[in-house]
């Protein structure tokens, strides 16, 4: 059975993201897009021909008993409202992160989804990035022991403010790096090492001119004492490792960005042969000091992704990411900005 796939919105997370990784499932057929922007219609209609073509939202919901599966990628505020209409119109939806502004909201969505048995499925594609699944293999394995200290960056040096939304101190707009990096780092954590029971934060606005956070550093203590500490920046004048995990047997070292993102900006995808391979030169350390050797890294992988919501559609699996993952993510982060304003450990509930 082929799924008929209706994208809402076809800017970068649109056309970069969403329309190649659907386009290259089996099983998964990119019906229609939804973009009032004549240059992206255009687009569209180059790249995607078969693609029906959508000026508003409300086309869809008018015909939605055409298509089996909505996704939402547009800017954070729309997000819930989009989602909300979907499933009024009988649509199950895959929503970019983060999937709402504030905790409420995405409870407020899990409730109608399930009132109507449909599925609600976060876009946290970064589990499938190949550094990210090397971590998640040495773990599940035991070869790095057990895990004391998970240490993940997302850090850019980007000192020029470049105007947008992400930019805005509107809170319906959730535009600091923390809902927009922190949201990755924040659904890797936890997918490791589940919900953390206290949360710590330092929070800042660095660069001139900004209104909303730039440099942020979160702690998470979890259940035994394994802390996850997470930074994210656009102000880092030096990069510091992606991922350094450290174990009671063996730590796990690497540098770097998984290669899928600007493989999929540059034009190519999940179709094309040696999809997602790093080269040698980015693999990562794996040992002691004194013994480290190198650490091929796994496939990035984030066709599996939609796959999987191909499957959870479908009926035969469950979803991919859980809301109830991304509701837990939005806990944190509304948590590490109570801690850094009152400069204190917030436990979890």
């Amino acid at each position: 059975m082929t799924l008929r796939v209706a994208l809402i919105g076809y800017g970068l997370g649109g056309s970069v993201f969403h329309a190649p990784l659907i386009s290259s499932v089996p099983g998964l057929d990119l019906a229609a897009v939804v973009t009032g922007n004549p240059e992206r219609q255009e687009a569209v209609r180059l790249r995607y021909p078969q693609a029906r073509i959508l000026d508003s939202p409300d086309r869809l919901w008018e015909t939605a008993g055409s298509y089996d599966l909505a996704v939402v990628t547009v800017p954070n505020r729309q997000h819930v409202p989009l989602a909300l209409a979907a499933i009024e119109a009988g649509l199950p939806v895959v929503v970019d992160k983060p999937v709402a502004a504030t905790v409420a909201d995405a409870r407020a969505l899990a409730t109608l989804a399930d009132e109507r048995g449909l599925l609600v499925i976060p876009f946290h594609n970064r589990r499938w990035d190949g550094d990210f699944r090397t971590v998640r293999r040495l773990i599940d394995e035991g070869v790095l022991g057990g895990v004391q200290r998970f240490e993940s960056r997302f850090e850019r040096w980007r000192p020029k403010i470049k105007p947008g939304w992400k930019e805005s101190a509107d809170p319906s707009d959730a535009g600091s790096i923390l809902y927009d990096l922190g949201s990755h780092l924040i659904d890797q954590a936890v997918t490791l090492f589940g919900r953390p029971q206290q949360v710590y934060a330092e929070i800042d606005v660095r660069r001139p001119g900004a209104a909303v956070a730039d440099d942020v550093f979160v702690a998470l203590t979890h259940i035994g004492g394994l802390r996850s500490h997470l930074w994210m920046s656009a102000t880092a004048a030096h990069l510091g490792p992606r991922f350094r995990v450290l174990g009671a047997r063996a730590a796990y070292v690497v540098s770097g960005l998984d290669g899928q993102e600007d493989a999929l900006r540059t034009g190519h995808t999940p179709l094309e042969d040696g999809w997602g391979l790093e080269p040698p030169e980015s693999y990562g350390l794996l040992g002691t000091p004194g013994s480290m050797r190198t650490q091929p890294t796994e496939p990035g992988a984030y066709q599996d992704f939609y796959a999987g919501v191909a499957q959870a559609v479908r009926g035969e699996a469950p979803p991919p990411v859980p809301l109830a993952d991304a509701i837990l993510g939005l806990e944190i982060i509304e948590a590490a900005t109570r801690s850094a304003k009152e400069g204190q450990v917030i436990k979890l509930g």
